[in-house]
């Protein structure tokens, strides 16, 4: 049976093996991100070509038994794939994420810099291990991260945050809320004749 590896020259075949081995490993990374969001779709394609190459790489192992270089390409591949599976991953910034915010009472203002920045926050007063504590949640797209977090540094740098992502969320629409209620108002002045 006629295989690519037959056209390769020997000493690139650890190479190939090296790359599609990144290739495998950095979408698997992205694959179980799809899982763990719910994406069905992309996961199950993704892990199609996945597999496709892993079986691809482990037969030409198989063939080449005796080549130790493929060993080291393989497990070289898979490292360095997890890695740029986790960078692009990333830069991707996809989902939502719940943020929980620990502040003490001399930073109650920062409920009101993070609605002025345009989160959504819901505050619960707490007790924490030094006295009252204000507790705040919002919830955000991931690419917010670093403004929210700029929110929090400037007007309260002592809090303590966790963030978490989120599968699933049921978010209002902040436009389509306005107008809605730009309408609703509208039509209230007409009913009241003003």
């Amino acid at each position: 049976m006629f295989s690519i590896f037959e056209l390769l020259p020997a000493a690139y075949v650890p190479l190939f093996i090296f790359l599609a081995r990144i290739l495998d490993v950095s979408l698997g990374t992205l694959r179980i991100i799809f899982v763990s969001k719910g994406m069905r779709g992309k996961a199950t394609i993704l892990g199609f070509i996945e597999v496709l190459i892993w079986i691809v790489i482990v037969a030409q192992i198989f063939q080449n038994l005796d080549n130790w270089i493929n060993y080291v390409a393989f497990a070289g591949g898979f490292a360095t794939g997890t890695y740029i599976g986790m960078f692009i991953e990333e830069r991707m910034k996809m989902g939502v994420q719940i943020f929980r915010i620990i502040v003490g009472e001399e930073s109650e203002n920062l409920a009101q810099k993070l609605n002025e920045a345009h989160f959504r926050v819901t505050e619960i007063d707490g007790k924490g291990k030094y006295g009252p504590v204000k507790i705040l949640f919002t919830v955000a797209k991931r690419k917010r991260w670093h403004d929210l977090a700029e929110v929090v540094n400037q007007h309260a740098p002592e809090a303590f945050y966790s963030v978490e992502d989120v599968k699933h969320v049921s978010m209002i629409d902040e436009e389509a809320y306005t107008q809605k209620q730009d309408l609703i108002s509208r039509m209230l002045k007409l009913k009241k004749g003003i």
